[in-house]
């Protein structure tokens, strides 16, 4: 059994993303092989990146830092729920990631996003953050369209033909998610 954190990549007023990270958690309630749970960044009051030495070197000095590794270390897998703003994700999130860094590795990682374009120029540059922490990103993602998932823009009632989606990322998500974890493990030669 694998355990997979849903992160929730938002952490503005009146945000979309504890929605979607509750729907993708919902659609996870359908399968066996996997637990998930949300993680929500917004609930670690991190601050804008302030550890005086790179996250490489693992040497974490401030309380809400190991807080946050300590959270994101017991996961096998994360599923990212990113807003795009200005054609990438939140500042929040990536502030969140890039203030941990051996936690990430040789993990896999899967996105749900959301935006006026379904929030996929957010993946695109997550996609290549996720290279540089040596987590293995899945193909399949969920994208959501503000104009056709969302009420005026804020009520979210996603179209039911995304179920069939989140279930393609599950299905990668956690088979990369059991081989990392084999790999890490030593099991893997």
């Amino acid at each position: 059994m694998v355990n997979i954190a849903i992160i929730v990549g938002s952490t503005r007023p009146g945000r979309n993303s504890a929605a979607v990270a509750q729907w993708v958690k919902e659609q996870s309630k359908k399968r066996s092989d996997a637990d998930f749970a949300i993680l929500d960044i917004a609930d670690f009051n991190l601050p804008v990146l302030d550890e005086p030495v790179p996250a490489s070197f693992g040497q974490y000095s401030k309380p809400h830092t190991k807080a946050w590794a300590e959270a994101v270390a017991k996961y096998d897998g994360y599923i990212f729920v990113t807003p795009e703003y200005n054609h990438t994700t939140s500042g929040a999130l990536k502030n969140a990631i890039d203030y941990i860094y051996q936690e990430w590795n040789n993990k896999a990682a899967g996105f749900v996003s959301y935006g006026a374009m379904g929030g996929v120029r957010a993946v695109e540059h997550l996609r290549g953050i996720a290279a540089e922490l040596q987590l293995a990103d899945v193909r399949a993602q969920v994208a959501f369209n503000l104009f056709t998932d969302f009420v005026n823009f804020t009520e979210f009632k996603p179209d039911p033909r995304h179920e069939q989606n989140a279930a393609a990322l599950f299905d990668q998500l956690i088979a990369w998610s059991k081989a990392l974890k084999a790999l890490r493990e030593g099991k893997v030669t």
